[in-house]
Parts: C-alpha cells; sequence; structure tokens
C-alpha cells in the first residue's frame, strides 16, 4: 500500500503540545482520517462518526460519548455532531490541560447549523489539502523559503509540458493518485462529487435542487483561476442569484472552491477588488469539465486554467503550514495589469509570481512584475517569478526570475 508523509504532521505534533483543542479541517478523502489515525496509541481514544453507531450515541448522549479515560481523544468527521462542540467546549474550560481533542472536519464548523461555540482561544485549527505533488514525491515543502531568498537550483527535473498537464490533470486526493488509468480517476472523482451533494451538503445546506448543483458546480469548475462575477455565472443558470451565492458558500464550507484576495494595499484608486476563485484540487476541476489532454494542449483558455490552478494547489499546501508568516493574495488593476499571485511574508517583503502554460520565456512576459517593483513595491523587497514549463533557473535581471514549475517540489 503507498503511503505518503505529511507536511501537516509536524504541524499538528506541534500544536497538541499548547492547545487544548485541535481541528484538522479538508475536503472529504483528502486523508485526514489516514493522518489522524497516525497519533493512535496506548493514552488516545479514536472514535469515528461515519459509523452509524457511535454517530447515534454521541447525538443521543454528547457528555457519556466525550466521557474517557485517555489522554487524547480524536473525533473523526466531527461535523456529523456539531453539537458535540458545546459539550467539548465545557470540558476543556474546566481542564485546561493542551492536547485534549484531536478532531477532524469535512466541512468548516463555523458554517453549520446548530453551532453557537467560537472556541476562540481554545482550539487551533489547520487545514489538510489534496496531496501536494511534493509530498507525492516525498520532497520536503521549500519552495517559498527558496523563492524570497532567490536560491534557485540551475535546473530541476525536465518535466515537459506534457508531463505537467498530466500531473495536474491527476491531481491530488490519495485515492485518485492510486489510480493508473485516466478513466478510472474520472469515474473516481465524479462519484466523489455525487456522493458530496447528495450527502455531504445536506449537514450544511438544505439543497432541493441537485441537478442546479450539480449545473453550478460545472460553471464554478470552469471559472477556477479567473475573477469571481457572480453576476455572470448567475447569467447562464436557472437559479436565482441569492440561492447561487448561498451554493457557492456551501461548496466553499466543503473545501472545494477557494477565493484569493486581492492585494489593495496601495493608495491608488485603480487597483481591482474582485477576488480570484479556485478549484481547490486540479484533477478534480479537469474531471468535472471532463478535460481530456490531447484537448487541453491545443486550448490555451483550458491549458492556462489548468496550470495556474494546479499551481495554486501546490502554493497553498506550502503558505497553509507557514503560520500565518506568508499571505497569498493577487493583483489586477483598471489598466489590466495583472500578476497571478502575490506573496506576502511576515516582514513585509513581496514575492510576484506569474503563471505560464508554455516554456518560451522572454523579457516581456516580467513587465508587469517590473511595473508593480517600481510603481507599487518602492519601499519594499520584491522578487519576481515567472514560472513556466522549461528545465533551467534564469536570471532576467533585478531579482527577476524564471523558474521551472517543478521548482515547486
Amino acid at each position: 500500500m503507498v503511503k505518503f508523509d505529511r507536511w501537516s504532521k509536524a504541524s499538528i505534533e506541534s500544536v497538541l503540545k499548547y492547545r487544548r483543542i485541535v481541528i484538522l479541517a479538508g475536503p472529504r478523502q483528502c486523508g485526514k482520517t489516514t493522518l489522524a489515525k497516525e497519533f493512535i496509541s496506548d493514552n488516545t481514544l479514536y472514535c469515528t462518526l461515519d459509523d452509524p453507531v457511535m454517530l447515534e450515541a454521541a447525538q443521543s448522549d454528547p457528555g457519556g460519548f466525550l466521557k474517557h479515560t485517555k489522554n487524547l481523544m480524536i473525533i473523526d468527521e466531527i461535523q456529523r455532531a456539531p453539537l458535540l462542540l458545546n459539550r467539548i467546549k465545557k470540558i476543556v474550560d474546566e481542564d485546561t490541560r493542551p492536547g485534549q481533542f484531536l478532531l477532524t472536519g469535512s466541512s468548516n464548523i463555523q458554517s453549520l447549523p446548530g453551532v453557537t461555540e467560537s472556541l476562540a482561544g481554545r482550539i487551533k485549527k489547520l487545514r489538510l489539502r489534496p496531496l501536494s505533488e511534493g509530498e507525492i514525491k516525498g520532497k520536503s515543502p521549500k519552495f517559498l523559503e527558496c523563492a524570497f531568498a532567490g536560491l534557485f537550483e540551475d535546473n530541476y527535473a525536465n518535466d515537459t509540458q506534457d508531463a505537467i498537464i498530466d500531473i495536474a490533470c491527476r491531481g491530488g486526493f490519495p485515492e485518485a493518485v492510486k489510480l493508473e488509468e485516466r478513466r478510472q480517476r474520472l469515474s473516481w472523482h465524479k462519484d466523489y462529487v455525487e456522493s458530496l451533494i447528495e450527502r455531504d451538503l445536506k449537514d450544511i445546506l438544505n439543497i432541493r435542487r441537485q441537478d442546479a448543483m450539480q449545473e453550478l458546480l460545472l460553471v464554478l469548475a470552469s471559472w477556477s483561476s479567473k475573477f469571481m462575477d457572480i453576476s455572470h455565472i448567475c447569467s447562464g443558470l436557472s437559479i436565482q442569484r441569492p440561492t447561487v451565492e448561498s451554493y457557492i458558500n456551501a461548496l466553499e464550507a466543503l473545501f472545494l472552491f477557494e477565493r484569493v484576495r486581492p492585494w489593495i494595499k496601495t493608495d491608488y484608486d485603480r487597483v481591482g477588488k474582485h477576488a480570484k476563485l479556485f478549484m481547490t484540487d486540479s484533477g478534480l476541476m479537469a474531471s468535472i469539465l471532463n478535460w481530456h489532454i490531447d484537448d487541453i494542449k491545443f486550448d490555451s483558455d483550458k491549458l492556462g486554467k489548468l496550470i495556474e490552478t494546479f499551481v495554486f494547489n501546490q502554493l497553498a499546501a506550502q503558505i497553509d503550514l507557514s503560520d500565518r508568516k506568508y499571505t497569498l493574495y493577487q493583483y489586477r488593476d483598471r489598466e489590466k495589469r495583472e500578476i497571478d499571485f502575490l506573496i506576502e511574508r511576515e516582514d513585509g517583503s513581496l514575492l510576484g509570481i506569474e503563471v505560464k502554460a508554455g516554456s518560451a520565456i522572454n523579457k516581456n512576459s516580467f513587465k508587469n512584475l517590473i511595473w508593480f517593483k517600481e510603481n507599487l513595491a518602492k519601499e519594499k523587497p520584491f522578487s519576481g517569478i515567472v514560472l513556466y514549463t522549461g528545465e533551467f533557473s534564469l536570471s532576467f535581471g533585478d531579482k527577476m526570475w524564471a523558474v521551472p514549475i517543478s521548482a515547486l517540489w
């Protein structure tokens, strides 16, 4: 059986030493249960609320369910019985020892009906995403540190454009990664979506029309890496705008989509304020849209959206580990100048990243990065990177680099 070492394990171990409650949140099937089980020991009680008997016990007698003699209680899929959180709060308020509960959840617990406790000061939330390419290949997360320092290898693994497309279409859900054939992965992804709509969305929202949610998922997947325009998204759907917005919020609560906020720390009134929408797994996106590798290669729009979504997935996985050391933004102004990603470090340093789906790079590829550095980042340390499907790291002047996408892992 293939086993992947998750980057988040060290973070969980560390946080359990000083927080009473740790919640590991992320989409279903991203590996939360597997990771949580790595913390089982003689001093641990493990319960999963996917077990109908345990779920009924938790709902019928929350106090009795939570009584135990172990040091750590692991509760898998806590969103199935959100009222347990009220009782957990009472327990950790009376006993302030760290490391009492490790909870996993496939939805944002604060979005669940009946959750009234914020657990502020008692809980630490950690995000687990589908596997990053670095985790799949057994590499350590060092891209951001190297990028801010301008330290790149001369050349990286020769992952061609076709290889990058194939990796992006596979995505990072562990079960899908283990499947070798595209047809098998496509079937797994579609079954995954159907299960979410039929089961998990009911924990958050009363979905009256599953066909409308399926239609919205298809539309949103096609919008991945684009700036959100709710009016445009609604225009081709047979559902009202308030319903669309509530459905989008539910899909975000299930960690299927994520918004990247604009960088607006400037006095320039021309800066855009729209968020970018991303699907949190490029493989799931490709399967929902039924994209084939040959279709993507010869369609620049599809290729660009897939690669940028894939890069987002890789960057977000590393930023999650930083515990707020890095913050991810994007930039676009009214003069149509765009930078795909802006990463701000806690000391104010900025890293601009442009994503190119091809291997042809020239000075013009850096024009927006150079403009930003000269006009908006004059008083901040700024570096610019163009990620491309080549093999070599190349300098294009003062802290401007062309770097292979494979440098992300």
